[in-house]
Formats: structure tokens, sequence, C-alpha cells
């Protein structure tokens, strides 16, 4: 070992190309691994077994863009869509990569859990190269990829999380090399990753105040002019974005009431509305935490390791204004950048949902600053990485001994059931469904968010709908949309439970039935 150590010392080239190599093989290793341990290979991956839904909705909206350009039917929710094209109600920016990389080499059902592991991989590899990191931080590091199993569970799967991590890694990757060695283009790249981040999720908006600073720091007013213009342009196409190329939603994806009730009813009211919503929501929050901490409640785990790391950075921050004070070299100083800046953004994020999210939908997000952060701390800590253990022994509790719960944490693998159900539908849905050239409600088929059958609500077998031709649209509708709107609904196709009060309505009606498995019908609507 010594030797080989030696030898590494003495050609660092060798040393960069072998830890490149190791960051670059990591998460697929991580992958294999998960699924060895779960007695499944890679391949057997499949996200009809998967009960997330907005994955349905990110494949069909990539596979139609892959083949056309963009979605021959409408995506959306009770049939609203988009003023123009066809995407539901989050921007396509979020899945570009999946759309790059499915034009390069095709789209299927494996398809976004590979680009998953290839982008975070490079992402890896990047981030090494960038911050010029040690072998000993990069062990660190692997632990704690390895103790966050989300990295493992958003890689095999169909959520764009994994964009949304490798971005922000990236973001901090070149923010550090940029305040090792100061370049222009490099700061041009930051302003660049921070105006798609912002496209990507708007919150991702927090991340621009580093380029801002760096750009004033070093050019003076040039830097805030082009800051100011960089901003505003990106602020002016995520509008044209959210106002033309997103579809409505069922409610209101931010809850801005608190913003109206300063106009609408006074400051007073506006202040007293504020100052309730602040203490209601951290009042849930905590109890989510308590729920995570004794059940094992997914959000509730991600809010309380989220606090865990947030308070873990306050400690390493002081600590090293500390440092600093003592040795007052340009390194401590850079750390103390990166550190506060990550910081604010956590605070932000925190801020952005108690004032603005819901907090199921929320919590995901904050995933985004866990994964962020665990890079952070590998490369920055103290001497004995305490911190690190710490936040290793977190996410081993929340994420590892309190993941029961199957809906959150398990992995979708192929099952024979689904696998036969799945080739049906396939064949049914390629006989009885033609796509047609234009852009209209003729590739739309609605899927019932829920059925009502015999007084009670169920939800349908949506995993089918995967296999749905390419470019084909899918509507969501509540059942009380489609049956109070049945005689004028727009959508060509319908998929119903079987017996079912929409079910019954479409036999009533005597519309087409296309196919039944006696578990799901599909119906033409005209």
């Amino acid at each position: 070992m010594k030797k080989i150590a030696g030898f590494l010392k003495e050609n660092k080239r060798y040393a960069i190309v072998l830890k490149v190599l190791a960051a670059l093989l990591f998460p697929l290793l991580m992958c294999l691994i998960f699924c060895l341990v779960k007695g499944h290979s890679l391949k057997d991956v499949f996200l009809p077994s998967s009960e997330w839904n907005d994955e349905l909705f990110y494949f069909k909206q990539v596979e139609g863009t892959v083949g056309y350009l963009y979605p021959r039917g409408y995506f959306g929710f009770n049939e609203s869509h988009a003023n123009l094209l066809s995407f539901a109600a989050w921007s396509p920016v979020l899945v570009t990569p999946w759309i790059l990389w499915g034009l390069v080499f095709g789209w299927n059902l494996l398809s976004p859990i590979i680009c998953n592991i290839v982008l975070l991989s490079i992402t890896c590899a990047l981030f090494v190269i960038l911050t010029k990191m040690k072998v000993k931080d990069m062990i660190a590091l692997g632990v704690m990829m390895t103790a966050f199993t989300p990295f493992v569970r958003y890689m095999l799967s169909g959520m764009p999380e994994i964009i949304c991590f490798s971005a922000c890694i990236l973001f901090t990757g070149l923010t550090i090399n940029y305040l090792i060695k100061e370049k222009l283009y490099k700061l041009i790249i930051l302003f660049a990753l921070a105006a798609v981040m912002t496209l990507m999720r708007p919150y991702l908006f927090l991340f621009f105040i580093m380029p801002v600073f760096l750009a004033i720091k070093k050019y003076k007013v040039k830097g805030l002019i082009v800051s100011a213009v960089t901003g505003i342009a990106t602020i002016g196409i995520y509008v044209f974005i959210k106002v033309k190329l997103s579809a409505e939603y069922f409610t209101a994806l931010y809850n801005t009431d608190w913003v109206t009730d300063f106009f609408n009813k006074g400051i007073a009211t506006g202040i007293h509305n504020l100052a309730y919503r602040i203490y209601a929501m951290c009042l849930n929050i905590t109890d989510y935490m308590k729920s995570g901490i004794i059940t094992g409640l997914c959000a509730g785990a991600i809010f309380a390791a989220f606090f865990v790391l947030f308070l873990l950075m306050i400690i390493r921050f002081i600590l090293d204004i500390i440092k600093f004070k003592k040795e007052k070299n340009e390194e401590n100083k850079n750390k103390l950048f990166v550190e506060a800046h990550f910081l604010f953004v956590m605070f932000g994020m925190f801020c952005a949902l108690v004032l603005m999210y819901k907090l199921t939908e929320g919590s995901k997000h904050f995933l985004t600053f866990l994964a962020l952060g665990v890079f952070i701390l590998a490369l920055y800590h103290g001497k004995y990485y305490i911190e690190n253990v710490i936040l290793v022994a977190a996410f081993v509790f929340f994420f590892i001994i309190k993941a029961t719960s199957p809906y959150d944490y398990e992995v979708p693998f192929k099952n024979e059931v689904i696998e036969v159900k799945t080739a049906e539908w396939q064949q049914a849905f390629d006989e009885n469904i033609k796509i047609e050239d234009n852009l209209s409600y003729d590739n739309v088929i609605i899927w019932n968010f829920v059925d009502v059958k015999d007084g009670t609500s169920y939800p349908i077998k949506w995993q089918y709908l995967y296999m749905l031709p390419e470019g084909m649209g899918i509507s969501c509708c509540e059942p009380q949309y489609v049956k109070d709107n049945f005689d004028s609904l727009k959508s060509k196709y319908i998929v119903t439970l079987t017996g079912s009060e929409t079910d019954l309505l479409c036999q009533k009606k005597d519309k087409q039935l296309l196919h039944s498995d006696g578990e799901l019908s599909f119906y033409a609507l005209r």
C-alpha cells in the first residue's frame, strides 16, 4: 500500500484519473448493489410497477417530445391545457436532460433511469475535478451518499430530482473552482446554470446570489448591470413558460394568499395572517418531524434531516469564521463564501416552504439541499469528520432504519402480473388509438385520479397508461368534473375503473368499449 501511495503521489495524473474513475463509477455501483440486495438486476427496474403517478406524466411528455418535438395530445388537469403546445403544469426545462438523452439514444422505460445514473456519475466526477477533492474526502462523500438512500431511490425512478441534485452540485463545484482561480468564462457558466436552475424550479433562483455577488465584487458597475439584465431576463422567461407553456393545475401550486391579504384586507390584517401562517406552518413542521422520528413518516424524516444538516452547517460556519480570524488565508475565505451561500439558500428554501408550499409536496424539494449538503460537508469538514459522522447517523436513522413505507422507499421492480397486464394494454391501445398529426384532443385520454364505486373512492391502475402510443396526451381529471361535463368532454378517450360511476355513465351513454380487463375499462367518447 505504501508503494502504491508513493507512486500516486509522484504521478499525480494517475491519481487524478483514478479519482475521476471512482467518482464516475460510484453512483452505478450504488444502484447495482442496491438491486442485488433486493434480488434483482438494474434491468428489472420497471416504471409501471411504481406508485408515483408524477413519473407517468414526465415520462410520456418526454416520449412525445422525443418523437414529435412536443406531445401531440394535451397534458393537463380537468382538461386544462397550455396556451402554447401541450405540456402539463411543470416547466419542460426540468426534463431537458432526458429529452436530449432520448433524442440521442432513444426513449424507453429504462431511459430515465440510465440517464439519471449517467448524469449523477458525470456530476460526481466533475465535482471531484473542480474542487480538487482529496481521496479521504471522497471516501467521506461515498459513505454519506450511501447513507442518503434517496440518491439511489431517485436514480432508479422516473422523477427528475437527480437532475436538480446534479445541477446544484455542479453549480457549487464550479463556484469553488472559480474562487480558486477567477476566470470570466466560469462566471458566465455560473450565470447560465443559475438561470437554467430557476427555469427548472423557481426556488432555485436562490442560487443566483452567488454569481451576482462574484460579478459585482470583481466587475463593480458592469457586474451589477449584467446581473440585473440576466436576472430580469430569467424571470421574464420563467413567467412566459408559466403563462404560455404550462397547464392549469387542480389547485394553485403556490399559496400566495398572505400577499393578497395585504392589498385586499389591509396591512394590519395582512401582518396578522402572515404571522399566523408562519406560526401554524412551523407547528405543523414540528409535528411532521415528530412523526418522522416516531413512525418514519417520509416528509417528517426529510424535514428532520434538513434541520440536522442546517445546524451542522451553522456550527461548521462558526468554526470556520474563528479559524479565518486566526489564519487569514484565501482558502478559508473561500470556504466561508460557499458555506454562507449554502446557509442562505437553505434558509431561503425553508421560508419558501412556510410561505408558499404544501408540506407534503414541499418536503420533496428539501431533498435537493440535502444532496448538495452531502457534497459540501464532504469537502468542508472538521479535523475528525465529526459533522460527517453525525449526518451519516441521521441519514441511517431516518432513511434506512425508519424507511418502512413501500410507497416512499421501495424501488419499482418487474413482477409477472404487471408485465402480462402491460403487454395486454399495449396491444389494446395500439389496436384502438391512431395518433393524429395535429395537436388536438383527438390525441388525449382522460384518466380519473380516483373513481367512485359503491359510494367509495378507489384509485385506478393508471400505470397501464405507460403503454399509450408515443405522442398521446393525458388529462388527469376529478370524477366530479367528468360527471358534470360528460356530454361536453373534449378528449376522445377515457379509462375508468370497471363498475365505477364513470364506467356506468359510459355504458348509459352508449360509449364504445374498446377494451376491459375486468378491473379497468377503456372507452372511446366519440
